[in-house]
């Protein structure tokens, strides 16, 4: 989800060389993946779909995956040689203060998803000790979440090369293993005789009556609005593509080696949501399915029916909880390093470009810690978990589809108003491809972007009011905000290593 730790969030600090060009279209392929796929905490929301699941993973996968990893491949490609990402390629296309509006809205909206990844981890912490009904504590989980935050705060403040191995081995034991795991069981399931969940479920939305049979349905029930909510939810899972769109210039064939990078990331995204969804649906039945415990219930569930055994559970919940706090540490270095690179401009505020020794941001990073300490009390507020996780990803999601919109748009502007820039790789098709690729990725973003202001029909989320307050307020006031800090940056401040378009050294 959002912007990678390796990717958008490009070091500040020293100039970089240029990248060689001897990256294998794999090895892209599964870094792209490993940016999008951070952790299971997705796989209940889309289960709650049952297989209607999968119009929501192809809409999200033909329209906003694919177009948003070529469109970053030919900026990132055009621009790779310049830290910043999004805050240059936006920059280049409307002016550097949109640029850097840009980029704050990437940082924010990760400091906005940051509690529900950390719920997530919460949950797993509860199953761990064998404590799962703590995961419906909103006390439990606003304390775990500021706790846990500041402790990888700390791990980041440490260096980014030790955050960076924390968060290595964290996606495969925390992320990949329990996968196939859960996949795994689900097959057992099947092949034992058990019915999956969807044959039981009954609610309209997810079912069919015909011949006085409810059989599963395979396309969305649309009642209105409110029945496709989740997409917008759904579709911040499959975010995080452009991150790697910088890295296009080191495989030997940028213009058809990029192409199949993002096929491959797509593929191994849509295979371990899809299956994995599959497996959380399958095993519960629909009633059961809660979005924030849901993958807990289900390994809970199928190995106390198939093996009648229960330790595996903490185990596996151990290694979830690992590998969702890794996720988490790699976005606290990733985005906040993105807006660092907006120093070198003068567009942070003096005290937001201080950094320490290691040339770590240091200030930025207590900013940011602050900010979901905040956050977190809104569980503290409100008693219903499931809910409160919903709203903040609402919250997150809409602001993140406005980076996206205006990411579209200056792919557009820029074919047009720098036609002869250098292009590593370049969306098939010319003027028209750019159009109706960066288009159909826009609208795709501009529909989601109108759902995350609908309360879903698949929860109840209390005030219908309160709920469209919190996530109009948090489109409307958080994108202004960067248009306030620029207003506070250092006068006649000027990078100290020229203008050239190089990195500088931003430490304070």
């Amino acid at each position: 989800m959002g912007d990678s730790p390796t990717g958008s969030a490009a070091p500040a600090t020293g100039r970089r060389a240029a990248p060689t060009a001897d990256m294998a279209v794999s090895t892209l392929g599964l870094m792209t993946a490993a940016a999008i796929v951070t952790s299971l905490r997705g796989l209940p929301m889309m289960a709650k779909e049952e297989l209607t699941m999968f119009a929501y993973i192809a809409f999200s996968t033909f329209l906003f995956l694919v177009p948003a990893g070529l469109v970053a491949a030919e900026l990132g490609g055009a621009f790779g040689r310049r830290a910043g990402g999004l805050y240059v390629w936006v920059g280049e296309a409307f002016g550097r203060p949109v640029g850097f509006a840009t980029i704050f809205l990437a940082w924010v909206q990760n400091i906005i998803w940051y509690p529900t990844g950390l719920t997530f981890a919460a949950t797993a912490a509860a199953y761990t000790v064998g404590k799962g009904d703590a995961a419906n504590n909103h006390v439990y989980i606003g304390c775990f979440i500021i706790v846990a935050f500041w402790t990888c705060t700390a791990v980041a403040l440490i260096s980014n090369h030790f955050a960076g191995k924390v968060t290595k081995y964290g996606f495969v034991a925390g992320t990949v293993v329990p996968g196939l795991v859960l996949i795994a069981l689900f097959l057992a399931w099947v092949i034992s005789g058990h019915s999956p969940g969807w044959d039981h479920a009954t609610a309209p939305a997810v079912t069919v009556e015909s011949h006085g049979h409810d059989h599963p349905r395979w396309f969305p029930y649309i009642s209105g609005l409110s029945g496709l909510s989740f997409l917008a939810g759904i579709l911040l899972n499959f975010a995080g593509v452009e991150s790697q769109g910088p890295h296009a210039m080191e495989l030997k064939d940028p213009k058809r080696g990029y192409p199949a990078a993002i096929a491959v990331a797509a593929t191994v995204a849509f295979g371990i949501f899809t299956l994995g969804a599959l497996a959380v649906a399958g095993i519960l039945p629909y009633q059961g399915i809660d979005i924030t415990t849901g993958v807990f219930d289900a390994l809970q569930r199928s190995l106390s029916t198939l093996l009648d055994v229960g330790w595996p559970v903490y185990v596996l919940a151990g290694l979830i909880c690992y590998g969702a706090l890794a996720g988490v540490l790699a976005w606290i270095t990733g985005p906040s390093r993105g807006l660092l690179a907006t120093a070198r401009d003068g567009l942070l505020p003096p005290f937001m470009q201080k950094t320490n020794k290691r040339g770590v941001q240091r200030n930025i990073l207590f900013v940011q810690g602050i900010v979901v300490s905040a956050f977190a009390c809104l569980y503290l507020a409100m008693d219903n978990v499931e809910t409160v996780f919903f709203l903040i990803s609402a919250m997150a999601v809409s602001l993140y589809l406005i980076v996206y919109m205006l990411m579209y748009a200056a792919a557009i502007r820029l074919r047009r108003t720098q036609p002869s820039l250098p292009r590593a790789f370049r969306v098939p098709g010319g003027d028209l491809g750019m159009w109706a690729v960066a288009g159909t990725g826009f609208a795709a973003v501009a529909f989601a972007f109108v759902l995350a202001f609908v309360p879903p029909a698949q929860l109840t989320v209390g005030s219908p009011a309160l709920y469209v307050t919190m996530v109009v307020l948090g489109a409307v006031i958080v994108p202004a905000i960067p248009f306030v800090l620029e207003r506070f940056k250092k006068p006649g401040w000027q990078p100290s290593g020229g203008t050239d378009g190089t990195d500088t050294t931003t430490t304070r």
